[in-house]
């Protein structure tokens, strides 16, 4: 291994760059961002190195997809993938699995540090002509979900803008024809919001931004602005936390998500339910098996039925519907051969 001169990077090679970090919740800080910046322009893996008591924000656990990117935990003499178990090892340029490892390390099937609520998961895309703002699906669904707006928004952790559609379309602007990657934070008390599909946040509205903790519901978001012919696509994972007392409104779902169809150009979206802490931060430890409630497909994708055993019925605007599919209620595997069957379907000639 060798340092780099590079600062808050722990060791660079032509393979990676490896970051040590000690300390209770690791965030996407601005110094972390550029480290992503750079590894992607170079090739690298970008390697995060923490104690077993250290937990990963949602977004960096979001932005830790590229080859070889992964939370790499020290535990004792030996090391595992925060995310998935699989023992690690320094393989000499980088961390890599262990090859002969058959198992999960014992560090990642130990308890919970804190007792599990639930993280309801929405990833959807929407679709913008070249004159429209972006976030107001996001917008939406926060208000929605938690009777708030969304507070702040930021391109790192902490996030550091108020939350204003015109501020993100005029960066995405700006930056453009680059892509733009932007967190969202928000979250409301405990307890029933309006799930009623109306109450979005007018342009410019704003609070405080808040960062994740504290009691009651917290709701973070990342977003992926891309200019395409016709504007710009929105990629979106929006996860909402739930203390263990406070039932996520899964059969309210459907309804919500056609007033988003109605409203925006929603090309595609999934809802999944899991375990998981309420603040929406990551131990690394095996929480539970995710499962998915339903699939949304836009009228732009076409209004196309279901299989027979997920027949799905029309959302949204009713002179162009899209299609809700409903697969399940969060909890239960069974929800995940539905999904199978209705992507062989939806991926078979019409």
């Amino acid at each position: 291994m060798t340092t780099t001169a590079l600062p808050a990077v722990d060791v660079m090679t032509p393979n990676a760059m490896v970051v040590l970090q000690d300390r209770p919740v690791v965030t996407f800080n601005p110094w972390l961002a550029e480290a992503l910046r750079v590894c992607g322009a170079s090739g690298r893996a970008l390697q995060i190195v923490t104690p077993a008591t250290s937990r990963l924000s949602l977004a960096l656990r979001l932005v830790l997809t590229g080859p070889g990117s992964c939370w790499v935990v020290r535990d004792g003499d030996t090391c595992y993938d925060g995310l998935t178990g699989r023992p690690m090892h320094w393989g000499g340029g980088a961390f890599v699995p262990v090859p002969e490892a058959r198992d999960y390390a014992p560090g990642y099937t130990s308890r919970p540090k804190e007792p599990l609520g639930s993280q309801l998961t929405l990833t959807f895309r929407v679709r913008h002509g070249k004159g429209d703002l972006v976030g107001g699906a996001v917008g939406h669904l926060c208000q929605a979900l938690t009777g708030r707006p969304p507070a702040g928004w930021g391109t790192a952790e902490p996030v550091a803008n108020l939350w204003n559609l015109g501020d993100m379309t005029g960066l995405l602007r700006e930056r453009a024809p680059r892509a733009t990657w932007l967190a969202v934070v928000g979250g409301g008390p405990a307890g029933e919001a309006p799930i009623d599909g109306g109450g979005e946040p007018r342009v410019g509205e704003s609070n405080r931004p808040a960062q994740p903790g504290g009691q009651g519901r917290t709701l973070g978001a990342t977003m992926l602005l891309s200019a395409t012919q016709s504007g710009v696509e929105e990629a979106v994972t929006l996860a909402i936390g739930y203390p263990a007392a406070d039932l996520p409104p899964v059969p309210a779902l459907p309804s919500l998500i056609g007033s988003v169809a109605a409203q925006h150009r929603l090309a595609s979206l999934f809802a999944q339910l899991s375990p998981g802490r309420a603040d929406l931060t990551t131990e690394p430890r095996w929480a539970g098996s995710a499962a998915p409630i339903g699939m949304a497909m836009g009228a732009e994708m076409g209004a196309r039925p279901g299989p027979a055993g997920v027949p799905g019925h029309p959302i949204g605007d009713p002179r162009s519907p899209g299609m809700w599919f409903g697969l399940g209620d969060g909890r239960s595997p069974e929800g995940w051969q539905r999904y199978e069957e209705l992507m062989r379907h939806l991926g078979s000639p019409a």
